[in-house]
């Protein structure tokens, strides 16, 4: 996380914070904050280790996308592959482990290609996102109890599912959208 910029006339100065929730994945915090003009204001938030998502591209120009079930919504969603940074891990070392182990491919050309914050009214989940080319099948090794389906989609195929609103997930639009030029370009 950036430093916060004080010379901001719209920065809210922490005076005091607490923990509500401490979760394996998720923590909840309540702020009491002194607001631009004065007062005081509470916020609630979730604080997040922060995540990876990868664009992965294959040599026939279909993108690796997951079919995962997604517990809180209760269906499964179509989705690049991604997952949590662990503590003390570089966001690239996670984006090679999330996408050997979920999907079996490893890469040999990487990029960076930006960030994301999905969640920016009550979190502070950055999700950094990588494109992936020269993939390789090795063999994927799924965490205990993760249960994915892969596929193998078109990039035209993917644009035309965001646009009838069959992929919605935010962290997959963004990604897909940022590296749109990359994918294009490699065609």
């Amino acid at each position: 996380m950036s430093a916060p910029d004080l010379d901001d006339p719209l920065h809210e100065y922490e005076l005091a914070t607490e923990c509500v929730f401490d979760g394996a994945l998720l923590h909840v915090r309540r702020d009491r904050v002194r607001l631009p003009d004065g007062r005081g204001g509470v916020r609630e938030y979730i604080r997040h280790p922060g995540a990876v998502v990868i664009v992965a591209l294959c040599d026939d120009g279909t993108l690796v996308f997951e079919r995962q079930y997604r517990y809180p919504l209760r269906r499964a969603f179509l989705e690049l592959p991604a997952g949590k940074i662990d503590a003390g891990e570089e966001p690239f070392a996670c984006a090679v482990r999330e996408l050997r182990e979920e999907t079996g491919y490893r890469a040999a050309r990487w990029r960076h290609v930006g960030v994301m914050h999905p969640c920016i009214g009550y979190s502070d989940e950055r999700i950094e996102i990588f494109y992936a080319s020269g993939l390789e099948q090795v063999g994927h090794a799924w965490d205990d109890g993760e249960f994915l389906e892969i596929l193998h989609l078109p990039a035209a195929d993917v644009e035309a599912r965001i646009h009838a609103g069959e992929i919605t997930d935010a962290k997959t639009i963004t990604a897909f959208f940022r590296a749109l030029p990359l994918i294009r370009g490699a065609e």
